[in-house]
């Protein structure tokens, strides 16, 4: 435990990262030199010289008595980012604990953030639960209208790489402003679209919306992790990713409502469009002046030690493409990538097709948004209750396994109850695949921000959402093609196959919760640490620490 700041005699330079008064020590020195150890924590084994200078990551003997160990460092020093040598301040200031605090800001930030995310997955529906509608309003076929939720999919994949670059390099805020102000200007421009020859208008908001899209995805983790402390950061994610499904059920629930199908009245119909568009736009508008207004980069101390521990490198040191490359060579995340994409795809896939394989059975298409809300109502209470168990066990790996394995169980009954046209069963039966299914969402996210620490939790989540458009694209496509050549079942069965294979590949990733042992100095056996400040050497001095480089994780 570190000294009052007024006992506190240790010189370092400053903003050198000490936690607790304690620094990293690599193990294999003999055992004499640092003999004493504490219950529960592992005994010191390398000694350590005050002062003189250093080659390693501290110095090479110990004098003084021996002293205590902080396993938190252990885990630090193995997953920081190597950095230039910290030299000594000669003036003698004296080492402080990082401070942590929360911000009473982060849940205005993760409300507003909510809200525009809301909106803008509630346009990414707002077409295919209604496509029948859209069809003969425009005069084109399925496949234009399929396309306008796959516009969300294709535009998230050749841009999800700057998109991540801006957020690590120019921030949080610039981020959202870009998110919301694109979502607002591509509901204005469909707002002009309301002419049957005037699809290609509606298809370049749609556009717009979509790009918009890009800027929000990866940005649940983010805003957890920068504002939130470590037992509510689980809930904070899930709360982000439950907002936009929330958007999607009220894109279920809204659209048949505000346009029933009056294909005999166009100037009705066209008004009763013209009204979901300029609605959409006034609360767009509104909340990008929120946005503007009250969302801040980051709060006044860092909620937590992981965030704490992270060195506050200039964007110009910052190596986006060596980031890359860290992720893509960490294989429990790679395969969390499939999984990731395999589960979220079939999602996408289900939604988008929805309304055609509810009319297919029931004839109707009221039902199917009444169907869709359950499937994403339930869906967000899973949500909710995956985040509150993960702050409370990190049990990640565990939970998203079984939650995985109860998605495929409900994608295979609501496969095969549709088939016995009981309405009341498919409501059920969606209501508890759509539990898991977007329940799942969130874990994904704070899965792979635990086993990539301390890469960026944008980019990692970018990474997932990328992978999550292209397999909901081949997914959507391929889906489409056997319920209109075969039947839905088909269809549904596909994703049945591979959401299996998604199970297989859940259960071989290797659970290393590298932000959690941060947070709870969890020893990693291959680093020691020692304290600064012995009790029984009141003027120890300046030690100069060299962490090891994340290429090495």
């Amino acid at each position: 435990m570190a000294l009052p700041d007024d006992e506190e005699g240790a010189a370092t330079p400053p903003g050198h990262r000490l936690s607790n008064g304690y620094l990293p020590v690599p193990r294999g020195a003999p055992a004499a030199e640092a003999s004493a150890e504490v219950p529960g924590r592992p005994q010191a084994t390398c000694p350590l010289h005050n002062g003189g200078p250093q080659d390693g990551s501290v110095s090479e003997d110990l004098s003084g008595p021996p002293m205590r160990l902080a396993p938190e460092e252990e885990t630090r020093a193995r997953l920081l980012p190597a950095g230039a040598v910290e030299e000594a301040d000669p003036g003698g200031a004296a080492a402080r604990p990082p401070r942590t605090a929360l911000s009473a800001r982060r849940f205005v930030v993760l409300l507003i953030f909510s809200l525009y995310s809301l909106v803008n997955a509630f346009q990414w529906i707002q077409y295919s639960i209604i496509s029948h509608v859209f069809e003969g309003f425009y005069g084109v076929s399925p496949l234009h209208i399929d396309w306008l939720s796959m516009v969300y999919m294709l535009a998230y994949v050749p841009l999800i790489f700057p998109a991540t670059w801006l957020l690590d390099t120019r921030g949080l805020r610039l981020t959202a402003l870009l998110g919301s102000g694109l979502n607002s200007l591509g509901a204005w421009i469909k707002c002009c679209s309301v002419q049957p020859h005037l699809f290609w208008v509606t298809m370049l908001g749609q556009g717009l919306c979509s790009v918009a899209q890009v800027f929000i995805l990866g940005l649940p983790s983010r805003i957890a992790s920068v504002w939130f402390g470590p037992t509510e950061v689980s809930t904070a994610c899930a709360t982000a990713v439950l907002a936009n499904q929330l958007g999607t059920a009220v894109g279920f629930l809204l659209p048949p409502v505000l346009v029933p199908n009056t294909q005999n009245n166009t100037e009705l119909l066209a008004s009763n469009i013209r009204t979901m568009f300029y609605g959409t736009s006034a609360v767009a508008t509104f909340l990008f002046i929120l946005t503007a207004i009250a969302f801040k980069e980051k709060p006044p101390y860092p909620p937590s030690e992981a965030q704490a521990a992270l060195p506050d490198s200039p964007p110009a040191q910052y190596s986006y493409l060596k980031s890359i490359k860290n992720l893509f060579k960490n294989i429990p995340f790679v395969l969390l990538l499939i999984t990731y994409g395999i589960m979220t795809g079939a999602f996408y896939s289900v939604s988008t097709l929805l309304n055609q394989i509810i009319v297919y059975y029931f004839q109707e298409n009221v039902n199917a948004g009444r169907i869709g809300l359950t499937l994403v109502v339930a869906g967000m209470v899973g949500s909710i209750l995956c985040g509150l168990w993960l702050d409370h066990t990190k049990t990640y790996k565990q939970t998203t396994l079984i939650v995985y394995t109860l998605s495929f169980i409900g994608m295979v009954v609501f496969t095969f109850t549709l088939d016995l046209k009981c309405i009341i069963i498919v409501f059920i039966t969606g209501g508890i695949l759509g539990f898991f299914m977007t329940g799942y969402l969130p874990l994904g996210f704070e899965f792979a921000v635990e086993i990539t620490y301390p890469e960026s939790e944008g980019t990692s989540s970018g990474l997932l959402n990328a992978a999550a458009q292209i397999f909901g694209i081949l997914f959507t496509l391929a889906q489409r093609k056997l319920t209109t050549e075969y039947y839905p079942s088909a269809g549904n069965s596909f994703l049945c196959v591979w959401m299996f294979l998604g199970i297989i590949l859940t259960a071989l990733i290797r659970s290393d919760l590298r932000r959690h042992n941060i947070n709870i100095g969890l020893a990693n056996g291959e680093i020691k640490a020692v304290a600064v400040d012995s009790p029984t050497n009141q003027n120890p001095k300046a030690v100069v620490l060299t962490k090891q480089s994340e290429s090495s994780i």
